[in-house]
């Protein structure tokens, strides 16, 4: 279930249901998305492109980094944002709550994380914890390789870390880190082999279906509290929140998995299908789904927003 930091978003939304479709109508016709270049959240903006275009609003995608649009969200140069991962970006959201200039939608991912990573052959040989690592028979297996993105990021510092710790007797152990592509080259190379790799993994990603990717409960929290699992919340300007009731309900209700996002991240990032084709598929193939984003929503005109969705698909 969603946890609403804000009582507005919950008034807003108690109101509209009271109110009925008469009272509904949105100040904006335009929904500005802040949209940074990674691969989830682009088609997550444009499943809610498709959403929102038949009911009578129109999308603006900012591409931007997310740093700068917590900044845009405060100034009221943009209104809203799908993918606002925490822990990692909670100093921009602090900042922006401090401001009291956004409303928290709650999360629209359930299920996201990181951490140590292996292929599902390795978990399902026994490999589930990162306490297991410790064992030097397990080490030799993993010839005491971690692989992990670029040097500086903020992981491959937290891998180093554990390193020099000594955490889950990774003393001595070899931390090779590369491009995301480059480690997942080296993931490929060692899942057509059937070898046992460890490597830095996080969901949603394509890395999830096409690998069969297992995260690792890890005691130690060496990726964050809870075992490296993360929000992603839908965040909104707070002035565009109050104005736009209609859109807000359906922004609140709109929630996938883990799974189901990285599945469309594989269509459109790995794959390379065109972003449209991969949001329109995924809207025709998930009726159900489509009908809790819209329930109690409706058009600029009032009338049944599913109608007009379903007519549009």
């Amino acid at each position: 279930m969603k946890t609403h930091t804000k009582t507005l978003t919950l008034s807003l939304i108690a109101g509209l249901s009271l109110a009925g479709p008469a009272l509904a109508a949105d100040r904006d016709d335009r929904l500005r998305l802040v949209v940074p270049p990674w691969p989830g959240v682009t088609v997550k903006s444009e499943i809610m492109t498709q959403l929102i275009e038949p009911l009578g609003y129109t999308t603006e995608t900012l591409e931007i980094s997310s740093t700068v649009g917590y900044s845009t969200l405060q100034s009221g140069d943009s209104d809203a944002f799908l993918a606002g991962w925490m822990p990692a970006q909670q100093e921009s959201y602090d900042a922006a709550m401090e401001a009291d200039a956004i409303v928290d939608l709650g999360n629209n991912v359930n299920g996201a994380r990181m951490g140590f990573a292996v292929p599902d052959y390795v978990y399902e040989a026994g490999i589930t914890r990162a306490e297991q690592l410790a064992d030097p028979e397990v080490a030799e297996r993993f010839e005491r390789t971690i692989y992990s993105i670029e040097s500086g990021s903020t992981v491959t510092d937290m891998i180093e870390g554990a390193i020099d710790s000594n955490t889950h007797g990774l003393e001595g152990w070899k931390l090779m880190a590369s491009s995301t592509p480059g480690m997942l080259s080296e993931v490929n190379g060692a899942v057509e082999q059937e070898r046992w790799i460890l490597f830095y993994g996080w969901t949603p990603h394509w890395m999830v279906p096409e690998y069969d990717a297992r995260i690792l409960d890890d005691s130690a929290n060496i990726f964050g509290a809870d075992g490296g699992r993360s929000d992603v919340k839908t965040i909104v300007a707070k002035d565009y929140a109050e104005a736009n009731p209609n859109l807000i309900r359906l922004l609140d209700q709109f929630e996938l998995s883990a799974d189901e996002q990285s599945e469309f991240i594989l269509e459109y990032s790995l794959k390379e299908r065109e972003l449209e084709d991969v949001a329109h598929e995924w809207l025709v193939a998930h009726p159900q789904r489509v009908a809790s984003f819209l329930e109690g929503v409706t058009t600029r005109e009032g009338d049944d927003a599913l109608s007009a969705v379903e007519a549009s698909l």
